[in-house]
């Protein structure tokens, strides 16, 4: 669960990034335009950072995951990836193309090795920290995106599909990723529907131990995959309160007493250990839940990115419908 714990760490980090969010400019001066080459693009981050690029990038490194795989899905393969074994285990919806080089982890690229690539671009997010960002700006332009955003995360999603496209020339593709996510919920939705599942409660999640202590994340109605359930037509079943950036909340087993008859989601992932079929299994507390023994527990498949963009969403709507109408 470490990269889950990431996730978490940075939240402070990335509500102070939201208000510039996802703008694309000219410039201002019409006079300085008119001087500069030709296919010039101009673009204004999530830091409100001005970024100008010579022409599309074609050589970009990427920072984060969710950035990594909007990449893939505009068929931009990177050059260089931060913690390529992480990614290919916890995204597939989106697989890495070409040989991208290991930059490292997420929070801690070798800048050394983003300098090797000779990137025109590097993408990141707001998590990245500013010391970490003020490095690579020495090696390439550095494009910062909202990391998750608890007002609006669909949106804030989709901001960082246009502004990645608008960087590498792949508006096109953009409009198509982003069709395809709107037409799997919209299926979505009507599988449930049909199957009666309609207005039901859910409860996402996933889990981790350290120092023998379970601890469960919820994912509230503010995160990704609590706007993507009520999209969905679904009821989240959390009274916890989720942070401000990403909607999530942790508690222990005894907190979910408080659920009741929902169908309980979770995300685990075989590189990492499965919570509730290890440490929890033998919980009296878990087994004496209702959704426990009324078998409502499903666990989603493997690779479904809980931060991802559409492509990670659209599989995670494909493995929902699947895993609560069979």
């Amino acid at each position: 669960m470490r990269r889950h714990l990431l996730a978490t760490a940075t939240v402070a980090v990335a509500a102070l990034s939201l208000a510039a969010c996802g703008t694309t400019e000219p410039s201002s001066d019409d006079a300085a335009a008119s001087k500069k080459p030709a296919g010039k693009i101009t673009l204004t981050d999530a830091k409100g950072t001005k970024v100008t690029l010579d022409g599309p990038a074609t050589k970009v490194v990427a920072t984060e995951w969710n950035v990594v795989e909007d990449l893939v899905a505009l068929g931009v393969a990177p050059v260089g990836v931060a913690d390529v074994k992480g990614y290919t285990a916890w995204n597939t919806a989106a697989p890495l193309t070409g040989d991208p080089k290991d930059i490292g982890t997420r929070g801690e690229p070798s800048i050394d090795t983003v300098a090797a690539l000779a990137p025109d671009l590097v993408v990141a997010t707001t998590d990245l920290a500013p010391a970490v960002v003020k490095q690579l700006r020495k090696v390439a332009p550095v494009l910062e995106l909202t990391a998750a955003d608890g007002a609006d995360q669909i949106g804030s999603m989709t901001e960082s599909v246009d502004l990645i496209a608008k960087a590498t020339g792949k508006e096109t593709e953009a409009e198509a990723l982003k069709k395809d996510f709107e037409a799997s919920l919209a299926d979505g939705k009507k599988a449930l529907e049909d199957a009666g599942l309609g207005g039901a409660e859910i409860a996402s999640a996933d889990g981790y131990e350290a120092s023998n202590q379970v601890s469960i994340r919820a994912y509230t109605g503010t995160s990704l995959l609590g706007a993507v359930n009520e999209k969905l037509g679904l009821k989240n079943a959390w009274k916890v309160k989720g942070d401000a950036s990403y909607g999530l909340a942790t508690t222990d087993v005894e907190g979910l007493t408080g659920l009741g008859d929902v169908q309980f989601t979770y995300v685990a992932n075989d590189a990492d250990g499965d919570t509730f079929t290890g440490p929890l299994a033998k919980n009296a507390v878990w087994k004496s839940l209702p959704f426990v023994k009324d078998g409502n527990v499903h666990r989603l498949p493997d690779g479904v990115w809980m931060f991802g963009g559409p492509r990670s969403m659209e599989a995670y709507i494909d493995s929902l419908v699947d895993a609560l109408t069979k």
